[in-house]
């Protein structure tokens, strides 16, 4: 797959003038301050780490994908060459993950794959330019969203995202029309050479859903994270502000009945990277910045070994 920078080169090359100078945003969508939730010291979290938690959580394998390992791991960095890891395909996968709350219902966090991803292409929210760039045609459809949805006793009562990139989102056509969307701060209006072909699709995924809404965290400079929300008030479940990746970009803590889990999204892509503390290659939209929040996160999981990582696209 080509990087977003060598894609964003070539539609600067095409279109030329202004537009191709500044780009635009991943998406017109609506942006609105999210209701839910209350921003919290993220030292607030520790103590309850070693409680049992109410939440029951799911994690979805909607589809096998593979990408070039470049933009998954850092390929400069020392441990990485040692390794003689080089820019082939690597296998992945991409995931949602589904949250059921004793009371609030079920959420799901990012969105897998659309339905018409594997029965019609063609007819997909992410089709044309953008993936054929992506080399979407190489998904193997396993969960589309929609179809698990349509299996679910209750309904969905919202979506949480790591980050808007396309991969996060193909499956948010399947959402119903109405459902709340939530997202880190800044995400929706970050501009980019690359959105000249991602807005569109970003458009038709996030078609008939309200505008989105965007945590409301309280920056926190010497914190363990970039800042925290409590989302349903009961220290069940945590967004956590870790930007680098994107602005916006956010983890989840949920404290499920079987312990702790932490839904890391793309702050790292893979198992590798994760385990051997070698940060994401050229998918990043500001690499110095994601490489602090990747150490950040890294360092909470080694202090608090009772959490279960899973990570964006590998666990």
């Amino acid at each position: 797959m080509r990087t977003r920078s060598s894609i964003a080169l070539s539609l600067a090359a095409v279109l030329g003038g202004a537009l191709a100078l500044t780009g635009c945003a991943v998406t017109s969508h609506g942006v609105q301050p999210s209701a839910l939730g209350v921003a919290r010291p993220s030292s607030e979290l520790l103590p309850l780490l070693s409680q049992p938690g109410p939440v029951e959580l799911e994690t979805v394998v909607s589809c096998d994908w593979s990408v070039d390992r470049g933009g998954l791991i850092n390929l400069d960095h020392p441990t990485a060459k040692t390794a003689g890891l080089d820019d082939s395909a690597e296998p992945i996968q991409v995931f949602f993950h589904a949250i059921r709350h004793p009371e609030k219902g079920l959420f799901i966090v990012d969105t897998g794959v659309e339905t018409a991803m594997r029965d019609a292409p063609e007819k997909a929210a992410m089709r044309g330019l953008i993936a054929s760039a992506m080399d979407m045609e190489k998904m193997t459809v396993h969960a589309p969203l929609g179809e698990w949805l349509a299996k679910q006793p209750q309904p969905l009562s919202g979506v949480f995202l790591t980050h808007l990139h396309p991969d996060h989102i193909t499956g948010m056509a399947d959402v119903p029309a109405g459902t709340p969307v939530y997202t880190g701060p800044g995400e929706a209006r970050d501009r980019a050479f690359v959105n000249m072909v991602v807005q569109g699709n970003s458009d038709r995924a996030l078609a008939g859903k309200p505008p989105l809404s965007e945590w409301t965290y309280a920056r926190e400079d010497a914190g363990l994270f970039d800042g925290a929300v409590d989302i349903f008030g009961d220290g069940s479940v945590w967004a956590l502000w870790l930007p680098g990746h994107t602005p916006g970009t956010t983890a989840y803590l949920v404290r499920s009945t079987k312990g702790p889990v932490l839904l890391a999204g793309d702050i790292s892509h893979t198992r590798w990277g994760w385990e051997h503390d070698v940060e994401p290659g050229s998918f990043n939209n500001d690499g110095d910045r994601a490489t602090v929040s990747f150490k950040r996160l890294r360092a909470f999981a080694q202090a608090h070994p009772e959490v279960e990582v899973r990570l964006g696209h590998q666990h």
